[in-house]
């Protein structure tokens, strides 16, 4: 019995030495308060690339092709040569229907001969009326034949004309898949080749409606015209995700929307005087959009759960809570925001990953961090 005593008294004196839990201490989180201020959004678009001018250069004869005085990817000036188509067939049928005319002026001008003898002949009753009136026919009839044997003279000169190739303007060649030797002809599938006038190129990329709605309501003007001329210049993203140099300006709008995309061609212009970009190349249009007054949010300060975005807004004696807000788009690495959050609430910047509703930090205040990184 007093081996149980003394056991009980050693216990208690044991739990009377033991320290108490001490209290969780606060944690230290980056906090900053929401300002509004301006920021640049951009929608980029894919986009194709278009020369000013784009030219299939077909023969207008058949024949074997002579000479190629152009190479693959040389610039050259309208009205240079280019091929060379042999003539002789073509000159040889130049001659004939040159002969036939002379042969049919001959014709008229015997005819003209019988003419004048008849008709005094005539006239003194001599011979009969109608050995006049057939020998205008003939007169009549000889007429026609050398205007017919002058329109395939004309024919014969274009084809004879044809057989050399210029170019229609200046710009640069594509693929020559034709050689010297060839045949060639009108009904070929394949050009000889293509003409690119790429002094200025055309970018092509499309709007889907809700968007294009978007734009037509941003921008101020009656027509269509006057709102594509408030947009700003236009940028070229290559497909190295560099820059093209030069900026351009949207120009024209396609007159309908595609039935199976529901989506309707813009088109861009770039200068291009150094022939850097070429017919056939790919990128993407980006646009700008300013915003002034604007609240902006990093995103690394927001947190995405089930297709929401929120924040921990830092309320009285320091607790957070998590605030849903209403995102209008992203700009580089920051959010707009139109709700849930007012200018002025201070929000937990970092480190708020294992944070519960209602629990209590020590707010370090540090300047927004949004203010250089509004231009990507």
């Amino acid at each position: 019995m007093k081996r149980l005593a003394l056991l009980v008294c050693m216990g208690w004196l044991a739990g009377c030495d033991t320290p108490k839990p001490a209290d969780p201490a606060v944690t230290e989180l980056p906090v900053f308060e929401v300002l509004s201020a301006a920021a640049t959004t951009y929608q980029s678009y894919p986009a194709s690339l278009d020369g000013v001018i784009e030219v299939e250069l077909r023969p207008q004869v058949s024949g074997t092709l002579d000479r190629v005085y152009v190479d693959e990817g040389e610039w050259v000036k309208a009205g240079s040569p280019l091929f060379k188509i042999n003539e002789a067939p073509y000159r040889e049928r130049l001659n004939n229907v040159l002969a036939a005319l002379r042969a049919a002026e001959a014709a008229r001008d015997n005819a003209q001969l019988e003419v004048d003898k008849l008709g005094p002949l005539v006239a003194n009753r001599i011979v009969a009326d109608i050995q006049l009136k057939t020998a205008e026919s003939s007169r009549e009839a000889a007429a026609a034949r050398i205007e017919q044997a002058k329109a395939e003279v004309a024919a014969a000169r274009i084809d004879l004309g044809y057989t050399l190739i210029h170019a229609p303007v200046s710009g640069y060649i594509g693929r020559l898949p034709r050689k010297r030797g060839n045949l060639v002809g009108p009904g070929d599938a394949a050009p000889m080749t293509t003409l690119s006038d790429v002094h200025e190129i055309h970018a092509y990329f499309s709007m889907g409606e809700d968007e294009f709605a978007r734009f037509k309501a941003r921008y101020p003007g009656a027509t269509l015209a006057e709102k594509i001329s408030h947009l700003p210049a236009a940028e070229l993203v290559l497909p190295d995700d560099s820059f093209y140099e030069a900026k351009g300006k949207v120009e024209l709008v396609n007159g309908e929307f595609d039935r199976n995309t529901a989506a309707i061609t813009l088109r861009a212009s770039f200068p291009n005087a150094n022939g850097y970009l070429r017919a056939g190349n790919t990128g993407r249009v980006r646009l700008s959009e300013a915003h002034s007054d604007q609240l902006v949010v990093p995103q690394s300060a927001t947190l995405e759960l089930q297709d929401k975005v929120f924040v921990f807004r830092v309320g009285d004696s320091n607790k957070v809570s998590k605030q849903p807000i209403n995102i209008t788009e992203a700009a580089g690495t920051n959010y707009l925001v139109s709700g849930g959050l007012r200018a002025g609430d201070k929000i937990v910047y970092r480190g708020f990953e294992h944070l519960r509703e209602g629990d209590i930090i020590q707010p370090k205040t540090i300047a927004q961090p949004v203010a250089t990184l509004l231009h990507p």
